[in-house]
C-alpha cells in the first residue's frame, strides 16, 4: 500500500537538505515513497548527489556464508529456513572451521570487503559462539578481513566473546516496523531484536540492520523502519527486497515493482546519508534490468549467492561495476576516498 501525495517536491532541495546534516522528516520520507514514476530519475538524481557526497564512486562488496542452513524453530513467514517453511533446501549443522575458512578466502577472491558470517536459528549455544570466535581469529590473521556476523539473538557474554575474536560488526535486522512485526513472526518479538542490537553495540561492535521490502507494509511502515535505524545509529542498512519462495507463508505475495524498489532505496539513501547502504536480497529478482540504477542511491552489495538462493554471478556483477564506472573498495580503502570526496 502505498500514500498517495501531490508531487510538488524539490528533490534536490531533499538532497541538499540531506548533505548538509539536516534530518529528514516524516513528510519528506512519505513524499519521496510517493513520487510519481514519470520523476523517478529525478529522485536517483538526487539521491546520488547523496550518496557521491559520503562515497564518492566507490562501492562495497559482501559475501555471505551460510554457516548453518535450516532446522531453524523460528516461524518467520519470509524465511526458507524457519519451521513453517516446506521450501527444499539444504539443511546442515555449522560448517567446520576448514569449510568457513576457505568461505573467507573465497569472498577475498571476489574482492569482497567484508565476509559474512550466518546461521539459522533463534540464537546460538555458548559453545557454536566458541566455534565463530575461533575461526574469526584466524581469518584475520590470515586475510585481515572485515567480518561481520549474523547468528541471531544475542547475549552479552556471547557477544563480549566475539568482539574480543575480532568480529567488527553484527548483523541483526529489523526487517519490518514494530507494528507489522508480528504479522511476520510470533516466535519471537520486535523488541527482541532491538534487544540483540544494543547488546552487540555494547561491546562496541558496530551495527548492521535493514528491512525486506515487499511483505505486505505501508508507507508509514518503511518510513517507521528508516527512523528506528537513525536512532540506532547503525553503520549499514541492508534493503532486501522479499524472494517468494515457494513454501514459505509469504510465496504468494507479490507487491513490488522495479520502480517501488528504487524508491525505498532513495528513502534509505536520503533519511541516511552518511550509512553505508546495501542492495540485498531479491534485487536480480525485483530490480531486474533496472539493477544498475540501484547503484546511485546504494554504495555496496552482495557479490554472488545468498543464503538459500542464488544471485547472479560474480562476474555479471563485475561487468555492472564496471559498466556504470564505479570502483570497488578493498579494505582500508574506504576512509581514503572520503577524504578525496571532502577534499
Amino acid at each position: 500500500m502505498t500514500t498517495t501525495i501531490e508531487s510538488s517536491v524539490s528533490w534536490n532541495d531533499l538532497a541538499t537538505r540531506a548533505i548538509s546534516g539536516e534530518p529528514l522528516d516524516r513528510v519528506a520520507a512519505q513524499q519521496i515513497l510517493a513520487c510519481p514514476d514519470e520523476e523517478l530519475l529525478d529522485l536517483l538524481a538526487a539521491a546520488f548527489r547523496v550518496r557521491r557526497q559520503a562515497f564518492g564512486n566507490q562501492v562495497q562488496l559482501y559475501y555471505l556464508k551460510n554457516a548453518k542452513s535450516g532446522l531453524c524453530p523460528e516461524d518467520c513467514g519470509y524465511c526458507s529456513q524457519s519451521k513453517v517453511s516446506d521450501a527444499p533446501i539444504e539443511k546442515y549443522v555449522w560448517l567446520n572451521e576448514e569449510k568457513l575458512l576457505a568461505g573467507a578466502r573465497q569472498a577475498a577472491e571476489n574482492k569482497a570487503k567484508t565476509y559474512c558470517i550466518v546461521a539459522s536459528g533463534r540464537g546460538p549455544t555458548n559453545r557454536e559462539v566458541d566455534h565463530v570466535a575461533g575461526v574469526v581469529k584466524k581469518i584475520k590473521e590470515e586475510l585481515g578481513m572485515h567480518i561481520c556476523c549474523c547468528l541471531g539473538l544475542l547475549k552479552p557474554e556471547q557477544a563480549k566473546t566475539l568482539a574480543e575474536a575480532g568480529v567488527d560488526r553484527i548483523n541483526h535486522n529489523l526487517n519490518t516496523s514494530r507494528e507489522y512485526y508480528d504479522t511476520i513472526c510470533s516466535t519471537h518479538t520486535y523488541q527482541d531484536r532491538l534487544d540483540t542490537l544494543k547488546v552487540a553495540s555494547e561491546t562496541g561492535m558496530e551495527l548492521c540492520s535493514g528491512i525486506i521490502v515487499g511483505m505486505g507494509e505501508t508507507d508509514d511502515d518503511l518510513v517507521n523502519v528508516a527512523l528506528e535505524l537513525r536512532d540506532l545509529n547503525v553503520k549499514s542498512i541492508p534493503v532486501n527486497f522479499l524472494t517468494n519462495i515457494e513454501g514459505t507463508p509469504l510465496e504468494k505475495v507479490e507487491t513490488l515493482t522495479p520502480q517501488r524498489c528504487l524508491k525505498a532505496l532513495c528513502l534509505f539513501r536520503m533519511m541516511h546519508p552518511n550509512t553505508e547502504l546495501r542492495i540485498a536480497g531479491g534485487r536480480e529478482v525485483h530490480l531486474r534490468t533496472l539493477q544498475p540504477l540501484g547503484l546511485y542511491p546504494a554504495n555496496s552489495l552482495f557479490v554472488s549467492d545468498y543464503l538459500t538462493t542464488k544471485g547472479q554471478t560474480a562476474s555479471e556483477d563485475f561487468k555492472m561495476l564496471e559498466d556504470l564506472g564505479f570502483e570497488v573498495v578493498v579494505q582500508g580503502a574506504e576512509s581514503d576516498a572520503r577524504d578525496e570526496v571532502t577534499a
